[in-house]
């Protein structure tokens, strides 16, 4: 358990720390906060972006978790390898430049328009995914207060996944004034900071409330 314990504060403190990192590296930069978490890709900022995607993924992957019961539709398990997979591939296909070219493998195997489908498509399962943990997994064997706080997490990352989600539509499609609010309020970038706040709070929660539970029960003589 404190193997597990420890994984759970890793993952929340990553979450934290991701957004607060890339806005306080990028303002040192530049003096302004770019239009999404993954617009960092393309600074010199990539390492702080991708390197904590992977150790967030590779956690995830290591995670294990409760056992499958009865009419559940999917593990801890194999959510946490989906969650885990898709923040790797986030980081392995990153979205599109100011100025297009092959920076990746990926790119140069899939071509640029596969690579930004890719890099999208992951980042939605990997949100959704943290929202489906907070409002099935944690909230199931949660006391009445900490349910309340995982079901917050989950709606408040659904909530901003929707708004970020239109938002990255309106940038890319929308007329030139939606386009520039877009960009010029770093609409995507709070809404993706908060999202994984939000993860960060949840796991930094659960694994205090299970850290505390297991210190309650009696050892075996």
């Amino acid at each position: 358990m404190a193997s597990y314990y420890r994984v759970r504060q890793m993952l929340g403190a990553l979450g934290i720390a991701l957004p607060v990192m890339l806005l306080l590296a990028g303002w040192m930069e530049s003096g302004r906060i770019l239009p999404s978490l993954s617009d960092y890709y393309h600074t010199i900022q990539r390492d702080i972006f991708v390197g904590c995607l992977f150790a967030i993924g590779t956690f995830l992957i290591a995670y294990r978790g409760h056992d499958r019961v009865p009419g559940e539709t999917l593990s801890d398990e194999v959510l946490t390898n989906l969650a885990g997979f898709s923040a790797i591939a986030v980081a392995l296909f990153p979205s599109e430049a100011a100025e297009p070219q092959v920076t990746t493998l990926t790119q140069a195997a899939l071509g640029m328009r596969a690579a930004v489908t890719g890099h999208y498509l992951a980042a939605q399962a990997f949100l959704y995914s943290l929202a489906w943990m907070c409002f099935v997994h944690f909230a199931r064997t949660a006391s009445a207060p900490r349910r309340r706080i995982y079901r917050g997490c989950g709606m408040v990352i659904v909530a901003v996944g929707v708004v970020a989600t239109c938002a990255a539509i309106g940038r890319r499609f929308g007329s030139d004034g939606v386009h520039a609010f877009v960009i010029d309020k770093s609409v995507v970038f709070w809404c993706e900071a908060v999202g994984v706040w939000a993860f960060g709070i949840a796991w930094l929660t659960k694994g205090r409330a299970e850290m505390l539970l297991t210190r309650r029960r009696p050892r075996l003589a």
